[in-house]
C-alpha cells in the first residue's frame, strides 16, 4: 500500500481536476481542505486551516509528497509558510507548489503573495517543484460575466493575456507530482495571447450580447507592467492545448 498524497485545496476548480487524475493513476489521495467532507474510497478528507495553522501536522502524518493548491485573494504566502514548517517536521520528501506567471514582476498583493508562497517552498530544506501558471479559463470567465452586467464596459487598453485551462494545469501538476522533485519548471500558458478586448468580445458573443466597450488606462506600476507583458510568458514556456474558444463552447453549448 502506498502513502497517500495530500492535495490542499482538493476541492477547488484545479484540484477538482487533480484529485480524479491522481486515483486514476493509482494512487491514494488525502484532501485538505477548511469544510469537512465524507471520504470515499481511494479519497479521504481531512480538515484543516493553513491560514491559522490549525490542523496540518494531523494532515500530515504518514504522508510524503504534497500539491499544495490552496490559495485566496490573500495570505497564501503565510499559509504555505504554516504549511512547510510542518511539512519539514513530517520528512516530507516532495512539496509541489502552483503559482502564476508574473509572480515576480506584477507589482499587486496576490503576486507578492505567491512570490512569498514560492520563496517559502524554495527556501524549506524540502525537495520541491514549482509551476507557474497563466489565469486560469474559470477566473477570466468570472470576470467577463461581472463586466458584462454593465451596459458600458471600462477595459484597461493594452493587457494581453494567455488564459490557460485548468485542465491542462492539472494534467502537468500530476505529471510534476508523480515525477522527481524538479525546483521551477517552465511555466504553463494557454495556446493564445488575447487583448482583454478580445476576451470579452468573444464571451459577449457566445451570451448574444451587446456592450459597449469603453477604452481606458490602467495607471501606476501595476498598468506599466501589464502593458509591457510581464504577466507573459514566452520562453521556455510549456504551452497548453485548449483555448478559450474551446472552454467556452464547453460551458455554452
Amino acid at each position: 500500500m502506498t502513502t497517500p498524497i495530500l492535495v490542499t485545496g482538493g476541492t477547488g476548480t484545479l484540484g477538482s481536476h487533480v484529485v480524479p487524475l491522481l486515483r486514476e493513476a493509482g494512487h491514494d489521495v488525502r484532501v485538505l481542505s477548511r469544510h469537512g467532507r465524507a471520504s470515499e474510497e481511494g479519497v479521504e478528507y481531512v480538515t484543516a486551516d493553513l491560514l491559522k495553522g490549525e490542523g496540518i501536522e494531523a494532515a500530515l502524518a504518514g504522508v510524503e509528497t504534497v500539491l499544495h493548491l490552496a490559495g485566496g485573494p490573500k495570505g497564501d504566502d503565510e499559509a504555505t509558510r504554516n504549511l512547510v514548517r510542518a511539512a519539514s517536521r513530517a520528512g516530507v520528501r516532495h512539496l509541489v507548489y502552483i503559482s502564476v506567471t508574473g509572480a515576480d514582476a506584477i507589482p499587486l498583493g496576490y503576486f507578492r503573495a505567491k512570490l512569498g508562497a514560492e520563496r517559502a517552498v524554495a527556501d524549506s530544506g524540502l525537495p520541491w517543484t514549482t509551476l507557474r501558471a497563466a489565469q486560469f479559463h474559470d477566473l477570466v470567465l468570472k470576470m467577463a460575466q461581472g463586466m458584462a452586467k454593465l451596459p458600458v464596459i471600462p477595459v484597461p487598453g493594452g493587457l494581453r493575456f494567455q488564459p490557460v485551462d485548468s485542465r491542462d494545469v492539472a494534467a502537468r501538476l500530476v505529471e510534476l507530482t508523480l515525477a522527481k522533485p524538479a525546483g521551477l519548471v517552465p511555466d504553463l500558458t494557454g495556446p493564445t495571447v488575447h487583448t482583454l478586448t478580445d476576451l470579452l468580445t468573444t464571451y459577449l458573443k457566445t451570451q448574444g450580447k451587446r456592450r459597449l466597450l469603453l477604452p481606458v488606462h490602467m495607471p501606476g506600476k501595476a498598468g506599466r507592467a501589464y502593458r509591457a507583458g510581464d504577466n507573459l510568458s514566452f520562453t521556455n514556456t510549456t504551452v497548453g492545448k485548449r483555448t478559450w474558444e474551446d472552454f467556452l463552447a464547453d460551458q455554452f453549448r
